[in-house]
């Protein structure tokens, strides 16, 4: 699957065709037919690919609970964000074990913590959506100095019309990883249960 990450990293979706996958690999392209049976079945393999979890780093104590889903949902993020076609594919696209594995993992992480039945799914379809939207903005509002300031500008120019947008400066923020954290922490308030907040798991 290396070959084909990596056509989709150069090219993107549209780039990616069974012709172009068997020059890399040196063969002929119905050859590929052997191993694969179409190239919905290649876009598969990729985006599971690109998804696989990484630990974290072992420190030999017990991390709370938000903390343990922190790391999954920046993990989750770094890994689409190096490979920005995978936010594309991953909402229309069968779930492979490595998505379904991570959420397996963020779905057990918030029962431990306390987080009852009947609002996991809520709380699980919140942080996907969240680290979709996250990313996807990131990787299509990627705009220089000059661009940003310039539209700065035409916000003070209008400033009468969006002054709390204008006063905040907001086209010239590019925290981009700064303002995911914060908003994590926003919505990961709203999901702890109460018991969780004054005992941590």
């Amino acid at each position: 699957m290396a070959n084909a990450v990596d056509l989709l990293d150069t090219q993107g979706i549209d780039g990616l065709t069974m012709r172009r996958l068997a020059d890399r690999l040196g063969a002929g392209a119905m050859s590929l037919y052997w191993h694969v049976d179409s190239k919905e079945a290649v876009f598969d393999l990729a985006l599971d690919s690109v998804l696989a979890y990484r630990e974290p780093a072992q420190t030999g104590k017990a991390q709370h609970w938000r903390a343990d889903v922190i790391h999954m949902l920046e993990d989750w993020r770094a890994c689409m964000l190096r490979h920005p076609w995978s936010a594309s594919l991953l909402p229309r696209r069968a779930l492979g074990p490595n998505i379904l594995g991570r959420l397996e993992r963020l779905a057990r992480t918030l029962s431990r913590a306390g987080v009852a039945d009947a609002d996991l799914n809520a709380g699980i379809w919140s942080l996907w959506n969240y680290v979709m939207g996250a990313t996807v903005t990131r990787g299509s509002f990627d705009r220089s100095d000059d661009d940003r300031a310039a539209a700065q500008q035409r916000l003070r120019d209008l400033s009468q019309h969006y002054p709390t947008i204008e006063r905040s400066r907001l086209l010239l923020d590019d925290d981009w990883d700064g303002a995911f954290r914060r908003g994590l922490d926003f919505l990961l308030d709203g999901i702890a249960p109460r018991r969780s907040k004054a005992q941590p798991r």
